[in-house]
């Protein structure tokens, strides 16, 4: 069989000239592929939600912690799940709200990063990575209303200004900057608490490791779809550190020590701090 004289070529698609986003580029040439755009089951149904994300800063960069529970209703529909992400080499993610969803939102936002690296050459800066996250939650609104909400978290180190910083949304795509320290999720007010009880200036990172894992512990303590520390199953919470040097996942080993470390101080004064 012969080829034809477009064979080896690419499809007319990827020759025409367009933005350097990725879901303008699908919206624009495959738009059922795209979350938002994709038909919703009739009836009412249930999805597995994601809980309580915190992020703090710290001096030279910002952590950002999630625990590892997803529910249904009052049921546990996953004990170990990952909720933070790295988004790219310096901004992290975490997912709040139906669980599905916010996993494929973040797969499509790191290549959506991606495919705007390799297009303009350069790095988005981290406000125009925060206002690109804005605008896909903005795209998810239509199902959001119908139930399925995501409300990330979005948190990096900023090369242009020197330091970590922090995002919050909400439903509608609104984005706000968060100072020093925020948290999202069914656990958020516990865990504000906490981050508000414990926070300081000029916090050191180990510090600051130590101040997410408790206010993921608070937030445990008091709200049944947050899943604290389970040192039986060994399973600890999700945390990055997003400094100059990049994104980095601490180790379990090293999330171990942390939560131990943690419940030390609160044996005999379960309330922690004051």
């Amino acid at each position: 069989m012969s080829l034809g004289p477009d064979a080896g070529r690419l499809p007319a698609a990827y020759l025409a000239a367009g933005s350097s986003s990725f879901t303008e580029f699908v919206g624009a040439h495959a738009p059922h592929l795209l979350p938002s755009r994709r038909p919703l089951p009739t009836g009412s149904f249930e999805a597995p939600h994601g809980t309580t994300i915190v992020a703090a800063t710290f001096a030279g960069g910002v952590v950002m912690a999630g625990d590892r529970r997803a529910t249904m209703g009052n049921i546990i529909a996953n004990r170990d799940m990952e909720k933070v992400f790295a988004a790219d080499e310096y901004s992290a993610v975490g997912i709040a709200g139906t669980a599905g969803i916010a996993i494929e939102l973040v797969r499509l936002f790191q290549v959506e990063l991606e495919h705007y690296e390799k297009i303009e050459g350069a790095l988005m800066s981290l406000e125009g990575k925060a206002n690109r996250l804005a605008s896909m939650i903005r795209a998810n609104l239509g199902m959001a209303m119908q139930g399925l909400s995501v409300v990330p978290l979005f948190a990096g180190y900023d090369l242009e200004r020197p330091g970590g910083r922090i995002f919050s949304y909400d439903v509608t795509g609104g984005c706000y900057e968060e100072k020093d320290h925020h948290s999202v999720g069914s656990g958020s007010l516990f865990a504000r608490g906490a981050l508000k009880k414990l926070w300081r200036p000029r916090l050191g990172v180990d510090e600051a490791v130590d101040v997410a894992v408790e206010a993921i512990y608070d937030a445990a303590d008091d709200d049944s779809a947050t899943g604290g520390p389970d040192l039986s199953r060994r399973i600890w919470p999700t945390l990055a550190v997003v400094d100059e040097a990049g994104v980095r996942f601490l180790p379990d080993d090293d999330l171990r020590g942390v939560v131990e470390r943690v419940l030390a101080r609160r044996d005999g004064n379960p309330g922690g701090a004051r």
